[in-house]
């Protein structure tokens, strides 16, 4: 896939935490000639307008865009695209904005995270205009050590993230596409356990899978044998009614 550059750039200002550098370069990475950029569409500004399309980026916490989802679905298609990062350098800088150093993080996500910021736009993905993106992407995070972060990390700053490359992407147009990440080896019927155990996931990762699909009617509960819930694969997945 088009990389967006693996050497890290200038360094950026000491400030809140923001992702301008991340959503800047990924709608740059998705312009194209005709594209109307930052285009205001019933009274929200929309990403990329492309002849009745809305590619609207959000690159965290999708909860937070239930409003504009639901104003822009009323008349366009609208594509959201989200990025999941599958390799995260991680850059300290000082807050005259040199760089102390750079490492790893052992963390690496993959599809299946999607789940985790679906739980609260779950009804959406049934509209027949909406279509979510997942970008696989290579990363480099900001942090300064400026004593305004969390105490997690002793009050060390995200000051932003960067995109390095996009790694590969994926269109999810129905709940059956998504629901298509669940593993082929679960048996007929199966439990939040048996998801985590066979996609590889924590436990809560896989009841919010678990929970997201149900709610899109692509999966169904079956009859409960004990304390967890059981459920099985739906045959016709009936949207339910949008909120």
């Amino acid at each position: 896939m088009t990389a967006a550059g693996s050497a890290p750039a200038q360094q950026p200002g000491i400030g809140t935490y923001n992702e301008r550098s991340l959503h800047a370069a990924i709608r740059q990475w998705y312009l194209q000639p005709g594209d109307v950029a930052e285009a205001g569409v019933a009274g929200f500004v929309a990403d990329i307008l492309r002849d009745g399309l809305i590619i609207e980026i959000q690159t965290r916490n999708l909860g937070a865009m239930k409003a504009k989802l639901r104003a822009l679905l009323e008349g366009y298609r609208l594509r959201v695209v989200y990025p999941i990062a599958v390799e995260r350098w991680i850059a300290h800088i000082t807050t005259d904005g040199e760089l102390v150093r750079r490492r790893r993080s052992p963390k690496h996500g993959g599809w299946f995270d999607v789940f985790d910021e679906l739980v609260s736009i779950s009804p959406n993905v049934c509209h027949p205009g909406f279509a979510l993106e997942v970008l696989l992407t290579r990363e480099e995070e900001i942090r300064c050590r400026d004593g305004k972060g969390s105490w997690r990390r002793q009050g060390t700053s995200i000051l932003d993230r960067r995109l390095l490359e996009v790694v590969d992407r994926r269109l999810f147009e129905t709940p059956d596409d998504l629901a298509r990440l669940l593993p082929e080896s679960l048996p007929r019927q199966f439990t939040c356990r048996d998801i985590a155990a066979a996609a590889g996931v924590s436990r809560k990762l896989g009841q919010k899978a678990a929970y997201c699909l149900r709610k899109m009617g692509a999966l169904t509960l079956a009859p409960r044998t004990g304390r967890e819930y059981v459920y099985e694969r739906a045959e016709s997945p009936d949207p339910p009614t949008q909120e």
